[in-house]
């Protein structure tokens, strides 16, 4: 099967590392040429691995190379608008599928077993699903069937909180120290997933999922609460 990987960042590299060992990987990266856009055509699946924001320019470029019922996903953290963007591009002739892998270059070291997958279908044949489902599964992924809505909404309370989070500690400075507790160990070891990460990806999450505005401003009210405790 031939796939190609749109956008090779940390977590393109991370993806062509694995579908590599397995399907004909044909990668692409900025300033693709007419030749590399021609091999899109043969094409069963297409990954668009870029940043959110940077989904529509690429989706363009590449949507007039796309062959009819080629499948079409992207891996982005947030699922409604992208898909949104996808449905409004892309040509009506090809299916799509939003995807969120749960885990990324510094969670994942030589496998991915016991990771997790959230597939979002969107304009899918059952049986394209249920293949891309099973060969998930057979690699010890588990596989999170939802809607891009509650996808959303979840993610506002768990990936952005924890991305918030861990921008606010890496901006404060918190370090190992000395004299500590074992929830203070716990609590640094959320650097080590956020710290990698770009300010683009953080804006992004935030930007582009409309539950997030909320989330954020109800965490801080019940920070102020806590500081009310302490300090009235």
């Amino acid at each position: 099967m031939n796939i190609s990987l749109v956008g090779h960042g940390r977590l393109g590299k991370l993806i062509s590392t694995y579908l590599g060992r397995d399907f004909d990987l044909h990668i692409l990266e900025q300033n693709k040429s007419n030749e590399e856009l021609e091999k899109i055509r043969q094409s069963q699946i297409i990954i668009f691995s870029v940043p959110i924001s940077e989904m529509p320019p690429a989706l363009k470029e590449i949507s007039p190379f796309i062959s009819e019922n080629t499948l079409v996903l992207d891996t982005c953290s947030v699922k409604e608008w992208p898909i949104e963007q996808m449905k409004k591009i892309l040509p009506k002739h090809c299916q799509i599928l939003g995807t969120h892998p749960m885990f990324g270059p510094d969670s994942v070291k030589d496998t991915l077993f016991g990771t997790k997958l959230v597939l979002c279908p969107e304009r899918i044949a059952e049986d394209s699903l249920q293949s891309i489902s099973h060969y998930f599964q057979n690699h010890g992924i588990k596989i999170i069937k939802t809607t891009a809505e509650e996808h959303d909404r979840q993610m506002s309370s768990s990936l952005l909180l924890s991305h918030f989070i861990g921008k606010g500690l890496l901006e404060f400075g918190s370090t190992d120290q000395e004299i500590d507790t074992k929830g203070y160990r716990r609590l640094l070891r959320i650097l080590e997933t956020v710290q990698n990460d770009s300010d683009t990806l953080f804006r992004d999450m935030f930007n582009y999922n409309r539950f997030a505005k909320e989330t954020l401003d109800n965490f801080i009210l019940s920070l102020e609460r806590a500081k009310k405790m302490i300090t009235d």
